[in-house]
């Protein structure tokens, strides 16, 4: 997929406030630090789309970016936020679970995974409701640039056997730099591919 044009749409504080538009929409989310502002950036091929911000867990409503006139992208607050307040903690959690679960327009999650850690616990739940919850979901491995070739295949079936302990199947992963354009064309065409088969 080519990306020609990449917008921001608008930030909502809340599903009900969500553009009044079916478009299908693809949302990002992963732990604070995973690098997801990056990634966006790469994928849209816009440095300046998605803020990058030295501070952690900066998102914190839900936002839109309009791609090609044709699908959102969807920028949603990490979780296991630095620094908040337990109050703040779970009004985004209520924000981020009101969207995932009433969102019609939702296709798929892409759930981002910092490739150099083990399997963390807060991600391994997430992945898990989103599974109890029927929801599309696949796993993006981020910061692959930082290991060797090997080690990161390797981190991703390490990844794969701690799944496999409590799922039958593994959902798609892909494996991204945001550094070096890593797995681009695989997530964009994999995005292109399912709005494809919702048009046929």
């Amino acid at each position: 997929m080519q990306i020609k044009k990449a917008e921001f749409t608008l930030s909502a504080p809340m599903v009900s406030m969500c553009p009044k538009d079916v478009k299908p929409e693809y949302a990002f989310i992963g732990r604070s630090n995973v690098g997801k502002s990056s990634l966006i950036n790469m994928l849209t091929n816009n440095k300046k789309l998605a803020k990058t911000s030295a501070t952690p867990g900066k998102t914190l409503l839900i936002n839109h970016f309009i791609i090609n006139n044709e699908w959102y992208l969807v920028d949603l607050p990490g979780y296991g936020y630095a620094k908040r307040s337990k109050k703040e903690i779970q009004r985004l959690d209520q924000m981020i679970r009101g969207y995932i679960l009433q969102r019609e327009q939702l296709v798929n999650v892409f759930v981002l995974v910092d490739i150099r850690l083990e399997p963390q616990k807060i991600d391994l739940e997430f992945i898990g409701w989103l599974g109890q919850s029927s929801v599309p979901f696949s796993i993006v491995f981020t910061k692959a640039d930082k290991l060797s070739t090997a080690k990161a295949a390797a981190a991703v079936e390490a990844y794969k056997q701690t799944l496999l302990e409590t799922w039958e199947e593994l959902p798609p992963m892909f494996i991204t730099s945001a550094e070096k354009a890593v797995g681009r064309d695989d997530v964009l065409d994999y995005i292109e591919k399912i709005n494809k088969d919702m048009k046929d």
